[in-house]
């Protein structure tokens, strides 16, 4: 059964709609939002190119400072770093590069008044530092100065150093979660994410925005259509998270007597229906019901048509399953569960070389998929292909053992794994 995402939270009432915030939004925001306050100053330990192309005198001298300068952050000594900008700015007052390092390195001790000061002077001189400006308005965030905002927005899109891109992010995607601006938080996280997309503390920054959003969305709509088909659809799959499949069952026959003809409903409910006892033939002929009924409302549907070829298997028919999850894949050519499916199929009628297509086009379209991994381990073996055998049941166990993972966090977020994953046996088959 696959869960449901982002509708309800642990601390979201179905009854009443309140949430429960024991932190405020910026506490919440700032206890995760520091952890590249270093990482981002990287940058400072460059020479300046233009001035390495200089040859007089004072050029020469300034060079000089900035490869002392770098030499010192790379040391790890940013004091002496400090005193080499301060003789660049006493050769040259209105050295841009200089203001903007010294300014970073005032910032980065907590110093964000003179920080301030210094970024202020260089984009005085250069209105184009970029980084100036992105740490000019970090340091207007962290002063509760208005026009942080400004600044960060105008240089979030035009910069390329990752790391103070990154900063950049977290802070303006703050600012507006603060304000409640959960949309345009929303993008920015999205672009943090697509920057850093295996970091957990931008992950988990998503998904407080995500789940925000959401849960606002879901008040929205138990204020202005409590009795709508869409919120017994809600409840219900809010259900099938905490496992409860009778309730959910009831809510999604109360979303169709409401809309008859309400879209993917008929095959959440099969599901359900299913799900709850899948050996049980009065239980399958029940949710073949459903699947029927769904495709005469909605015609032709690759996923109706995989559920049509689920039950078949558990009811021993291999033929009838043939043509279903043939006709889910003319439908959807990229449909997993029908590629699953027919590779099952084929190999309980002993047609193993065709099965392994399919099996592999599952693998390739969710890698992640421990059934499809052991599945096609299964058939290599029967095939004699050891090596191959061999990579795909190792695939399956490490697999399998991240999901074992994730389905003990959904218990201990009373969340409901999704089916599949315990069906699969903790040895292969001989």
């Amino acid at each position: 059964m696959k869960r449901k995402y982002g509708i309800f939270t642990q601390e979201t009432s179905v009854h009443d709609g309140r949430r429960h915030e024991p932190c405020s939004r910026n506490e919440i925001w700032r206890a995760c939002a520091g952890f590249l306050t270093v990482a981002f100053l990287l940058f400072l330990a460059c020479v300046p190119a233009a001035m390495a192309q200089s040859g007089d005198s004072r050029s020469t001298q300034i060079l000089d400072h900035f490869r002392k300068a770098a030499e010192d952050l790379r040391a790890n000594d940013p004091q002496s770093a400090v005193r080499e900008y301060d003789a660049i700015l006493a050769l040259d007052p209105r050295n841009g590069e200089a203001l903007t390092n010294r300014g970073a390195l005032e910032f980065l001790r907590g110093d964000c008044v003179s920080a301030s000061k210094d970024f202020r002077s260089a984009l005085g001189v250069a209105p184009t530092l970029v980084k100036a400006k992105a740490m000019l308005g970090i340091c207007e965030r962290k002063l509760g100065h208005s026009s942080a905002q400004g600044l960060l927005e105008s240089a979030y899109t035009k910069l390329k150093e990752k790391n103070l891109r990154t900063q950049v992010g977290i802070e303006l995607a703050g600012i507006y979660f603060q304000q409640g601006d959960l949309e345009r938080a929303a993008n920015v996280v999205q672009s943090l994410v697509d920057i850093n997309p295996d970091d957990p503390n931008i992950l988990y920054m998503a998904q407080l925005v995500y789940t925000e959003l959401a849960d606002d969305t879901l008040n929205k709509l138990t204020i202005v259509a409590p009795g709508s088909a869409r919120m017994q659809q809600v409840i219900a799959e809010h259900l099938v998270n905490a496992g409860d499949l009778k309730g959910a069952v009831e809510h999604y026959r109360k979303c169709l007597e409401i809309d008859p003809r309400i879209p993917g409903v008929r095959y959440e409910l099969a599901e359900a229906i299913l799900e709850a006892s899948p050996g049980d033939p009065a239980r399958q002929a029940q949710a073949q019901s459903e699947l029927a009924e769904a495709a005469n409302v909605e015609g032709d549907n690759a996923q109706i048509e995989s559920g049509f070829g689920r039950i078949d298997l558990l009811q021993s028919d291999p033929r009838s399953a043939y043509t279903h999850y043939s006709r889910a894949l003319s439908l959807n050519p990229n449909d997993v569960e029908a590629q699953l499916g027919l590779g099952h199929v084929l190999v309980s009628m002993g047609r193993n070389e065709e099965a392994v297509k399919y099996l592999r086009m599952a693998v390739e379209g969710d890698p992640l998929n421990s059934e499809a991994h052991y599945r096609l381990g299964t058939v290599y073996r029967r095939l004699h292909m050891t090596d191959e055998a061999a990579k795909e049941m190792k695939l399956f166990q490490e697999v399998k053992k991240t999901n074992d993972q994730v389905r003990l966090l959904y218990r201990e977020m009373n969340m409901h794994p999704k089916r599949g994953e315990e069906e699969i046996p903790d040895t292969p088959e001989q």
